[in-house]
């Protein structure tokens, strides 16, 4: 079982916990599953990099950085040593703390 810390860079949003146990499944799914959105433009195919988002702690239990992904940090909004796209970080075999930060989704259109 993971506990998911999630804080949000956008304002009003109070920063949550959820818990999982959805192994093979991305960070991406797990948000949505709970309701908290969080933008895939590309569907989740690890196409675009509108679901970007800050792992801070618990990189471990998620799959590596793939040179696919990493092409596509580069092109997201304020990257970071530790940015990775929702949707490719895949929940490994395990237990413990993930916390992770959704940048601010106002930016995109629609919000």
């Amino acid at each position: 079982m993971y506990n998911i810390k999630i804080n949000f860079e956008q304002k009003g949003l109070a920063t949550t916990t959820i818990q999982s146990s959805a192994i093979g499944d991305s960070l991406l799914e797990v948000l949505l599953d709970n309701k908290i959105e969080l933008h895939h433009n590309c569907g989740a195919v690890c196409a675009c990099s509108t679901c970007h988002l800050y792992v801070n702690d618990g990189m471990d239990y998620l799959e590596e950085l793939s040179d696919r992904e990493e092409d596509f940090i580069d092109r997201a909004v304020s990257p970071r040593i530790n940015s990775r796209l929702g949707c490719q970080c895949i929940l490994q075999k395990g237990s413990g703390d993930i916390e992770i930060t959704v940048p601010d989704q106002s930016q995109f259109l629609g919000e």
